[in-house]
């Protein structure tokens, strides 16, 4: 591929906004022509640029002016059109929510990282878990539970010790969020394909919301979360630090 048109996101950190006069500067900033979208931050300002671009069929390419930026690659102002046209391409593809809430509305929304049932009280959730039609956990009581993407495994799924997903596995990562009962349930590796249930029991004793990525819905009663193929977006890495050699590493890291 090659790019001629960069169009800039920068977070409000200080570090992002330089980055952002300094690209400009040297690179225009391209908007309705634009051609690639280069995110300046962490991955937090990498999700929000999916969300905000991925309509547009743009590839995103993030260059790392936060903390973490486990999404993003180093960042220089050198080169950048050269290095953007050597760079690997990652396709990743977002959850579908779908929420009933206990006044009966329905919503939908996005999650490219994952989808989290968390209690919104002192009083711990209680969830009747299906998949594909079937039940498989009748009851969960639990701080909430999460379904992570290959691509936000190594976010809020890993940081409550879910399995990291190398980026191209055909699999969902169906994670546990303190659970008391069962005590022993550490979670489950699902087919891509699948579509999952989450009941809410005893809602209006244990108020649940749903979270997709940034969007929250509070009080909810039910949820069905599938992989939604018809969207995608396209992730750009420097060709010696692809995603799939980050996930592989990080399973490696000892301190």
């Amino acid at each position: 591929m090659r790019f001629s048109k960069p169009a800039f996101a920068a977070s409000n950190a200080p570090e992002a906004q330089a980055a952002l006069r300094e690209l400009t500067k040297l690179y225009g900033n391209a908007k309705a022509d634009a051609d690639v979208v280069v995110a300046l931050g962490g991955d937090g300002l990498m999700l929000q640029t999916i969300h905000r671009n991925y309509k547009k069929g743009l590839p995103i390419y993030g260059m790392n002016c936060g903390s973490v930026g486990f999404l993003m690659n180093d960042y220089s102002p050198q080169a950048l059109l050269e290095r953007l046209d050597v760079t690997e391409a990652q396709v990743i593809y977002p959850l579908r929510m779908k929420v009933k809430t206990a006044s009966g509305k329905t919503s939908s929304a996005l999650a490219f990282n994952e989808v989290s049932m968390l209690r919104e009280t002192r009083q711990a959730a209680k969830l009747r878990i299906s998949i594909d039609g079937r039940v498989r956990l009748d009851e969960m009581i639990c701080d909430g539970i999460l379904l992570s993407t290959p691509a936000g495994s190594t976010a809020y799924n890993l940081s409550v010790n879910g399995p990291i997903l190398p980026i191209d596995a055909a699999l969902l990562a169906l994670t546990p969020i303190s659970a008391f009962r069962p005590r022993r349930w550490r979670g489950a590796l699902l087919p891509r394909k699948s579509k999952v249930l989450f009941e809410i029991l005893e809602a209006d004793k244990r108020p649940v919301s749903a979270v997709a990525d940034h969007t929250e819905v509070r009080e909810v009663v039910e949820v069905s979360v599938v992989e939604d193929q018809t969207v995608s977006v396209t992730i750009l890495f420097d060709a010696d630090r692809s995603l799939e050699e980050r996930m592989l590493a990080e399973q490696f890291v000892t301190g």
